[in-house]
């Protein structure tokens, strides 16, 4: 009889809170591409139409952004959607360098801003 691996271990949360619901799209759709290639990253990559270092690559992001989610890191949405940005083809590695430096020299002018009367924060 094949045992459940949740038999083995503890649960990492409920169902409604399973780390690939905080997953993007993108990233559990590759997912399920792998487990439909019966996790062959050479049938992912062909499926994708890219390498297998494209791939594996891809893959690795996705891995980090799962480790993140379970570890309980708090997600960047700009930093995701830069990398997605990236990956794409979208925007070039320099390009989304510049915006994610500009950004945080923004917030960080922005919350060192004293606040006039009647400002909101």
């Amino acid at each position: 009889m094949i045992s459940n691996p949740s038999d083995e271990r503890p649960s990492l949360a409920q169902p409604a809170e399973h780390p690939f619901l905080a997953l993007p799209r993108e990233d559990l759709d590759l997912v399920c591409e792998l487990v439909l290639q019966s996790g062959s990253l050479k049938g992912l990559a062909s499926s994708y139409g890219v390498s297998y270092p494209t791939i594996r690559a891809r893959l690795d992001k996705t891995i980090e952004r799962l480790r993140a989610v379970v570890e309980g890191a708090t997600p960047d949405p700009v930093a995701d959607l830069l990398a997605r940005l990236v990956e794409r083809g979208e925007l070039s590695v320099s390009g989304a360098r510049a915006l994610r430096d500009t950004l945080r020299d923004t917030n960080a002018h922005n919350t060192n801003q004293p606040q006039t009367k009647g400002e909101q924060p």
